[in-house]
């Protein structure tokens, strides 16, 4: 490719609205134009980092035995009523309706269709296992769309939907695009962690997520330093204390706290460690009928701890928080100044407690009672325990490994990819059965698996760049090898020296482009430094008279001089250790 010949757009200064550093670059480098909230243009820079990634998952995919088609991006919302998801998705599924009046959605994800798809095609247990996949635009009504393509409203993903005759078989295929992405991630180049994930929305037992490390993600991955265990924030495991709960060594008293609401402040007015303190949350059972026992409920954490709020739904089932008014029509009193005491003979209450708090002695909470909390609580002697025990906060940084192996570490990651075990979840709800080798009807057993495609361009660039612009794993960048004629409008040595060597580095398949633009040499290697090329090969006179060019790969301080004729042996050794 020749620059003239292609187009180059890159920006001095990023937008106003851009957040993060890949969201700048993008913009900067030209790859990508804003058209509406969310909504991006793909520019032809861009665009070649996408095919690249997309090619890069087909052939992994394919030699894992999927087989590609492609669903449409309009769904008729009949399947998404079979479901339940019609109603259950929430606003982010974007609901349209054609001339007949009748109800369609622009596709967040297909299991409702390639569902449908198995249901009408597949008969019998000689078709299975099968695994379709598609790459296709989707569509989220996000509520605040960011961040560029990391949080956009409209991206490109890669799905995938095994369909096999038992749970041996789902495993079985679960396992095999476990390992292909594994292997697509491996050839981005990038730096990933697969993670121990919760479903979600999206139903079913059984998921892992793949993270591309970035201290810009907005997931934080747990992980132990001495095992393989990893897992998402959500889905961590915090194990119960195994220390003994210390005998008392005050007496319990009110003491006033005035103003003072948050366990920060609390402890900070009365001089004590945020540990010591006892967090008190006040939540709405929401499938519960008002009114029915155990519609309010109280969940209480160590005030340095954090709530999970999947942990907590599992642990009570579906709820909100509680507002002001009602934390006040029940509990008598503004939050800020909750506490246990007292509330142990209310039978129209739920008590819930973390496994932590069952160790804390002479703890601070609040009383009950605005602008006062008690000091030197004690389990059993002042309170007793609530009955239902269980895990609901966030891990912290040093927490033991549920595998019995070390501590956890917390870093930041950036999701791209994630697999789930469906199980019958849909084939269940959309009746898709085959008939066994018996001739009865069986309910298909179902995986998903999806890869956010341009979401990793986003991903990649967070992970990799410096002060000067992006810098692309060889794998995924727009082209391998620019050249820079110095003076090629100007200079014939320069200009058939340039031709010479872009028409032997085409021949060998190199995907090279050559900046023949005419460019001052500062704006062109600024240019490129900023597009983020891995490889680059200046040609200039002054080197030339001594017979020599000018490498320098992109995250290189030096430039290095290398002779016409080792050239192109010397780029053919340097992007073969990079592949």
């Amino acid at each position: 490719m020749r620059a003239s010949h292609f187009f180059i757009s890159t920006l001095k200064e990023a937008p106003a609205d851009a957040e993060i550093i890949s969201h700048k670059l993008m913009v900067r480098a030209g790859m990508i134009r804003r058209l509406g909230s969310g909504i991006y243009a793909y520019m032809p820079m861009g665009l070649r980092v996408i095919q690249k990634i997309e090619n890069i998952i087909r052939e992994e995919m394919n030699k894992a035995g999927a087989i590609e088609l492609l669903m449409p991006i309009v769904q008729p919302a009949e399947l998404w009523q079979e479901t339940g998801r019609w109603q259950k998705y929430g606003p982010e599924l974007l609901r349209i309706k054609d001339r007949h009046d009748r109800d369609f959605i622009i596709q967040p994800t297909s299991e409702e269709v390639i569902t449908d798809i198995a249901r009408n095609v597949i008969k019998s247990y000689r078709q299975l296992p099968v695994n379709f996949y598609h790459i296709q635009t989707k569509f989220r009504d996000e509520r605040r769309p960011r961040f560029g393509l990391m949080r956009g409203r409209e991206f490109t993903m890669k799905d995938a939907y095994s369909f096999d005759r038992d749970v041996e078989g789902l495993k079985k295929s679960y396992q095999i695009m476990f390992n292909a992405y594994v292997n697509i991630f491996n050839r981005f180049g990038l730096k990933f962690r697969p993670v121990a994930a919760d479903n979600g929305a999206i139903g079913g037992s059984g998921s892992h997520e793949f993270h591309v490390i970035a201290e810009t993600g907005e997931d934080a991955l747990v992980y132990s330093r001495e095992s393989d265990y990893a897992a998402n924030m959500e889905a961590a495991i915090a194990l119960p204390p195994v220390q003994e709960r210390a005998a008392p060594a005050h007496t319990m008293q009110k003491v006033p706290t005035p103003g003072q609401k948050a366990c920060e402040d609390v402890t900070t007015f009365l001089k004590q460690p945020l540990a010591q303190s006892l967090k008190v949350i006040a939540a709405i059972r929401t499938e519960i009928p008002e009114g029915e026992p155990g519609h309010f409920a109280v969940i209480l954490l160590r005030g340095d701890h954090e709530l999970n709020e999947i942990k907590t739904q599992k642990n009570i089932g579906e709820f909100r928080f509680a507002s002001e008014s009602e934390i006040i029509h029940h509990l008598g009193c503004p939050s800020g100044y909750l506490g246990p005491v007292g509330l142990q003979n209310r039978q129209d209450l739920a008590l819930y407690a973390d496994h932590a708090v069952t160790v804390m002695s002479d703890f601070i909470c609040g009383a009950n009672e605005k602008d006062m909390h008690f000091t030197g609580v004690n389990w059993e002697r002042d309170v007793p325990l609530p009955s239902i025990i269980a895990d609901f906060r966030n891990v912290v940084e040093g927490d033991p490994s549920p595998d019995g192996k070390g501590t956890l570490a917390i870093q930041r990651g950036i999701e791209v990819g994630h697999v789930f075990q469906l199980g019958t979840r849909y084939s269940e709800d959309m009746n898709a059965t085959y008939l066994d080798e018996n001739g009865k009807p069986q309910l298909m057993q179902m995986g998903c698996y999806g890869i956010g495609v341009t979401r990793i361009v986003g991903a990649a660039i967070e992970q990799n760049n410096d002060e000067r612009g992006i810098i692309w794993p060889l794998s995924i960048a727009p082209f391998e090898v620019v050249l820079c004629p110095l003076g090629y409008d100007r200079s014939e040595t320069v200009r058939n020296t340039a031709d010479s060597l872009y028409g032997e580095l085409k021949k060998l398949g190199i995907d090279v482009i050559m900046d023949d633009r005419g460019e001052r040499p500062g704006v062109m290697f600024s240019d490129w430094e900023l597009i983020g090329i891995p490889h680059r090969i200046v040609i200039g006179e002054r080197g030339l008279k001594e017979g020599k060019l000018e490498y320098q790969g992109r995250r290189d301080r030096e430039a290095t001089a290398v002779a016409i004729k080792e050239m192109v042996p010397f780029i053919r050794e340097k992007l073969s250790r990079n592949s």
